[in-house]
């Protein structure tokens, strides 16, 4: 796990206001854009704590992130006023099950074999939702009211405004970083950092590693299972696509691309695989063929990831400053 030093601090603190000052500046197709960004980045980030931080890669990420959007809208489609306080913690208690399950069986087993059981449930709901027409099948399920965020009779955000919904993904975006921020500075995060790092000596120093592996999963499902919660509020239309394997698959080579164990990068990697997927068709047909190369070259250059050069331009502006501090002592 990098530590992370004043330079990286100051850098995502001017991130943070440049994202609350693009509103301000950028249209309402983009500001919608960014916020789709944010979303995903939660995504990311909750499959960043499986990857980066606890060794399990899971190529079927996406299923969790399904459930919570199918779940507010088959439970509150024909609410007319949807309370946001019960939406939500009805869609994360059910997702979070959904995850208690699913991962109970996963943390049995490792490496490809973990990888083919979190595919094959993944594949699972997304057929299920594929080939059920209460559900909508492959049409998907089109929301006609969003969640209202009221206090007693007072409405705290409407989420019909987009710019009040960007803030307010913007304010789970942060909220969840520092959330699992806390939990990787806890012994509990120590712990699932040296399970990554060799799980056989921790389970000898008497840790129950599947039962922190368990816990993991389901943290990570259930921020997954909130990234889907705001997606169909933001987008009003849900479709089994969210499930597939393909999503999965795009939001690991986002942690990988943005860097993995950070919990910052990944956010950076879906800006820049999103925004490429935006700009590039602009300019060619071919864009898939630019964008891949892209992704080749930052991996075989930056096998860290973009977080990782960024870690190193940091390291080396602290060396310098302690450097310059001891000839100036």
């Amino acid at each position: 796990m990098h530590t992370v030093t004043r330079p990286i601090i100051v850098f995502l603190c001017l991130c943070l206001v440049a994202l609350l000052l693009f509103p301000l500046v950028g249209g309402p197709f983009y500001t919608g854009l960014v916020t789709k960004i944010m979303i995903l980045s939660i995504f990311t980030i909750s499959l960043d704590l499986l990857i980066g931080f606890t060794g399990l890669v899971s190529f079927g990420h996406a299923a969790f992130f399904g459930i919570g959007a199918y779940l507010l809208a088959i439970l509150f489609k024909d609410v007319e006023h949807i309370n946001y306080w019960w939406s939500l913690t009805l869609t994360l208690s059910l997702t979070g099950l959904a995850a208690l399950v699913v991962g109970w069986f996963c943390i049995r087993t490792s490496g490809i074999y973990f990888i083919m059981l979190t595919l094959a449930f993944a594949q699972m709901f997304f057929y299920f939702f594929f080939e059920s027409p209460h559900y909508g099948g492959d049409d998907g399920i089109f929301m006609f009211y969003k969640p209202e965020i009221t206090l007693g009779s007072r409405q705290l955000v409407d989420l019909d405004n987009e710019h009040h919904f960007y803030y307010f993904v913007l304010a789970w975006l942060v909220g969840v970083y520092l959330f699992l921020s806390m939990i990787l500075r806890a012994p509990f995060g120590h712990v699932l950092i040296a399970i990554k790092a060799n799980e056989q000596r921790v389970r000898a120093l008497g840790y129950s590693t599947s039962h922190y592996k368990l816990v993991s999963f389901v943290i990570a499902g259930t921020i997954a299972g909130l990234a889907g919660f705001l997606e169909a509020a933001h987008t009003s239309f849900i479709t089994p696509a969210y499930m597939g394997w393909h999503e999965s698959g795009m939001a690991i080579m986002m942690v990988i691309l943005g860097g993995m164990g950070t919990l910052f990068g990944p956010v950076i990697g879906t800006f820049a695989v999103v925004l490429l997927q935006d700009f590039l068709p602009e300019f060619t047909e071919h864009w898939k063929l630019i964008m891949g190369a892209i992704i080749i070259g930052v991996v075989l250059f930056l096998p860290s990831g973009i977080a990782g050069l960024i870690f190193q331009i940091s390291q080396r502006f602290v060396s310098r400053k302690q450097n310059s501090g001891r000839e100036h002592g």
